[in-house]
């Protein structure tokens, strides 16, 4: 019998990604990360020279922390326990824009901290991906949560029946993106799972 579903982000919605990627960059790279600027192509620079680093060196960085730091990341508070609560009303699935190579790994990751759901990878705007989720699986209604705008908006333009909430849970960015629902491609915006869980539950209720 089908059921709700939720898909949900990983990095900055379940775990915290940019903080411990800020520390790599330090520690192993000399690059310093002005987490305050929304625009990554602005905010990674050189310590030595100050020179910004190219986007094309951004996405190498990126890569060598998934390939080889990902045991850095933690829980966003409250995250796993909200997400398995959701679970005992809803299907739930995580879409992360990930490698395909890396979906394993980011599935043993979660199981780590008590998230135990299927985890699909994606390149690019994340519309597309749910319209093939939900087509494989055909629930009787559909929230998406993610921590970037964009997404929302690709979402909202693909599969604009799903309900959608953007929460990025992570205080050192979330002052400092876009939000979703001001843009009009999100139906709420709630940072913290403390309130984000009773807004979901009731969604999924309705």
């Amino acid at each position: 019998m089908s059921r709700p579903l939720v898909i949900s982000d990983c990095d900055e919605v379940l775990l915290h990604m940019v903080t411990h990627f800020r520390d790599f960059l330090d520690e192993e790279h000399g690059i310093d990360f002005a987490l305050d600027n929304g625009d990554w192509g602005k905010a990674l620079s050189y310590q030595a020279s100050g020179a910004l680093v190219e986007p094309v060196d951004i996405w190498k960085y990126l890569n060598l922390f998934f390939d080889h730091e990902m045991d850095r990341q933690d829980p966003i508070r409250g995250a796993v326990e909200s997400i398995n609560t959701i679970a005992e009303q809803a299907d739930v699935v995580i879409l992360t824009n990930l490698l395909d190579e890396r979906r394993d790994k980011r599935a043993e990751q979660l199981l780590r901290y008590g998230i135990q759901a299927p985890v699909y990878t994606n390149q690019g705007p994340k519309g597309p991906a749910l319209a093939k989720i939900l087509e494989e699986r055909q629930p009787t209604k559909a929230l998406f949560i993610d921590d970037l705008a964009q997404h929302h908006g690709s979402a909202a333009e693909t599969v604009p029946h799903v309900t959608r909430l953007h929460l990025c849970g992570e205080p050192a960015i979330a002052p400092h993106i876009a939000c979703g629902e001001k843009a009009g491609h999100a139906h709420a915006r709630i940072d913290e799972w403390e309130h984000a869980l009773p807004w979901i539950l009731e969604r999924l209720e309705e």
